[in-house]
C-alpha cells in the first residue's frame, strides 16, 4: 500500500510503548493495539515505519511482523505454540549425524557436540544421537524438560525463536540463542552446517544461495528482536 503518514514515533502508553503514525496508534492486522514491552523495539520498529518510501513494504519490516505475530498469533496460546517449538527436540538435527565423509563428521561433531553437552549441562538432560536418518526417540525426561524450558518463555520470545527453530531444525540451537549462548551468526553456521558444507564442496546454486541468504537473514532478525527485549526494563509477565 501507499505510505499515509508522514512521521513515524515511538511513544510510551502507560507501562508499555507503541508506535504512532502522525499521532494515530499502529494496530495489528487484527486491529489489536501494538503493545511492546521495551522503548528499544518500540524505537526499532518505529525506524522501520519511517524508512519506508512511497509504498510500504512488509517485507522490509522484519521487527514490525514478529510483533505483530506475538501479538495477534502466539499470545492467543502461548502453551500450544511454546509446544509446537519443543516438538523440535524430537527429531533434533544435532542428534542426527552423517557417516561419511570423514570431514563432515568432524564438522558436525566440533560444532554440534559442545551444544549438546551445554543442553545437557543446562537443563540436566541426555540426548540420543545417531547417524543417518532414521528415526531416534529421545528419553522423554529430555522431552519433558526442553517443552518446560519453551512453556517458560513469553509471547514475544516465543514469537521470536519460531524462526531460529523452523530454520534450523533443532530446538536446542533455540534455546541457546534464547540463553544468549548463541548469536545468529553461529545459529545459522550451525543450523545450516549441511547445507554449508556441500556449498564448499560442490559450489554455491544461485537457487539454494538465496535461499541461505534469506534464511541468515530471518536469523539475524530474530536474534535482533531478542536483543532489543533485553534492553530496558522488559518484564515477560507485560508481553
Amino acid at each position: 500500500m501507499k505510505r499515509f503518514y508522514t512521521r513515524a514515533e515511538a511513544v510510551a502508553d502507560g507501562s508499555s510503548w507503541t508506535v504512532r503514525l502522525d499521532g494515530k496508534p499502529v494496530r495489528t492486522p487484527a486491529r489489536v493495539p501494538l503493545d511492546l514491552p521495551t522503548a528499544a523495539l518500540a524505537a526499532a520498529i518505529a525506524a522501520e515505519w519511517e524508512a519506508q518510501g512511497e509504498t510500504v513494504k512488509p517485507a522490509t519490516m522484519p521487527l514490525t511482523g514478529l510483533a505483530f505475530a506475538a501479538i495477534d498469533r502466539v499470545a492467543l496460546d502461548p502453551a500450544a505454540f511454546a509446544a509446537s517449538l519443543a516438538a523440535y527436540a524430537e527429531t533434533e538435527l544435532l542428534c542426527y549425524r552423517a557417516d561419511g565423509p570423514a570431514d563432515l563428521v568432524a564438522r558436525q561433531r566440533a560444532e554440534w557436540d559442545p551444544l549438546l553437552a551445554w543442553a545437557r549441562a543446562r537443563f540436566d538432560i541426555g540426548f540420543f544421537v545417531t547417524a543417518g536418518i532414521v528415526h531416534a526417540a529421545q528419553p522423554p525426561a529430555t522431552l519433558a524438560r526442553i517443552r518446560a524450558a519453551y512453556a517458560a518463555l513469553d509471547p514475544f520470545r516465543l514469537a521470536s525463536l519460531h524462526p531460529v527453530v523452523t530454520i534450523t531444525g533443532s530446538a536446542v540451537i533455540g534455546l541457546a540463542v534464547a540463553e544468549g549462548r548463541m548469536d545468529a551468526a553461529a545459529a545459522y553456521a550451525a543450523g545450516q552446517l549441511d547445507e554449508l558444507w556441500q556449498a564448499e564442496q560442490w559450489g554455491h546454486d544461485p537457487l539454494a544461495a538465496a535461499a541461505l541468504a534469506s534464511r541468515r537473514a530471518a536469523l539475524e532478525d530474530a536474534v535482533r528482536l531478542l536483543d532489543l527485549l533485553d534492553q530496558g526494563d522488559y518484564r515477560a509477565e507485560d508481553a
